[in-house]
């Protein structure tokens, strides 16, 4: 632990009553449910600086090796020993997008430097599964996210909220639906839908694979092709999408193809489903409908994602209570 930190009695262990009231599964999904404590206590409480409050990343006890850290994540990737210096003194170099402190049971003892920024919540998904570790984070707006195998456990400032992994919330049969290929783009569509749009509270209506004779009505035009399995496209789609009505329309090889396109339901569509939740997913619901071999996903704008195919709801993650 950091000594130059003003630790109150207690106050670490207040925090892990917190956390085991809250049902999170961080702490028991942890080798090291101490240290792991000690780096998220850090990250809602990092020292203040001429009235700012530092962003802060931290790896918690990784067990996978290196390498893999690599390949898992796409990044370059610069590992520093730090062993020899203040936990303090390492910490102040650990931004939580591109450096990260790495932590063990000896304290902080490296830095690990990636060549680019890996600071999105999807980012940090992928960072804790490559690593084997938890992963902390402190955010510009002051939300505190902490990933591993329970999902990812938000901080707001006024409580926690856990999206669990998308396997608990939607069935196999859905992800598993398909080529491995379109079950590979799938699995990349509902990760965006969940870590990009659900985590930044950006609403929207995503439709992939072939809609068939569906009606759709174009209000914008042809936009890029941008993919959801190139890590680079997805903050163009993010940053349209949030400015954008109507829905986005992917192909089967999730390549962007229709933006704020309007989805016309058949008199069939009208009678077969019922009416559920607000216009997107009263739209989303019927287009399923018209266009069974698509996935239909609506994102709506206070986090929860839901998923329909045929005209039926096939999954929705938990709402935030």
């Amino acid at each position: 632990m950091d000594a130059s930190r003003r630790l109150s009695p207690g106050r670490l262990r207040r925090l892990r009553e917190e956390l085991e009231e809250e049902q999170l599964g961080i702490l028991g999904h942890s080798a090291a449910p101490e240290l792991l404590v000690d780096e998220i206590d850090y990250a809602l409480r990092p020292p203040r600086h001429e009235r700012r409050l530092p962003t802060y990343g931290a790896i918690v006890t990784p067990s996978h090796p290196t390498e893999r850290w690599k390949d898992a994540t796409g990044l370059d990737l610069t590992l520093s020993p730090t062993a020899r210096r203040a936990d303090a003194e390492v910490r102040r170099y650990a931004d939580g997008e591109v450096s990260w402190a790495v932590r063990d049971a000896d304290g902080v003892s490296a830095l690990a430097v990636f060549d680019r920024a890996a600071s999105s919540e999807r980012d940090v998904v992928i960072l804790a599964e490559a690593t084997g570790a938890a992963v902390v984070q402190r955010c510009h707006d002051g939300v505190v996210r902490v990933a591993g195998p329970f999902g990812v456990a938000r901080w707001d400032g006024t409580g926690w909220h856990l999206e669990p992994p998308i396997g608990q919330w939607l069935g196999q049969t859905v992800l598993t639906h398909g080529t491995p290929r379109q079950c590979e783009v799938l699995d990349q569509l509902f990760a965006f839908a969940v870590h990009d749009l659900g985590a930044s509270g950006i609403g929207a209506l995503l439709v992939l694979g072939d809609v068939g004779t569906a009606s759709i009505e174009d209000h914008l035009p042809d936009p890029p092709p941008l993919r959801l399995d190139r890590p680079e496209a997805l903050g163009p789609l993010r940053h349209v999408l949030a400015q954008t009505d109507g829905a986005a329309v992917f192909d089967a090889d999730g390549v962007l193809r229709r933006l704020g396109a309007r989805l016309i339901p058949s008199p069939a569509a009208e009678r077969a489903t019922e009416v559920v939740g607000g216009t997107r997913h009263i739209s989303g619901k019927r287009f399923s409908y018209d266009a069974p071999a698509a996935t239909v996903v609506v994102v709506s704008d206070d986090g929860p994602v839901t998923a329909f195919r045929g005209g039926a709801m096939v999954g929705r993650s938990p709402a935030d209570t």
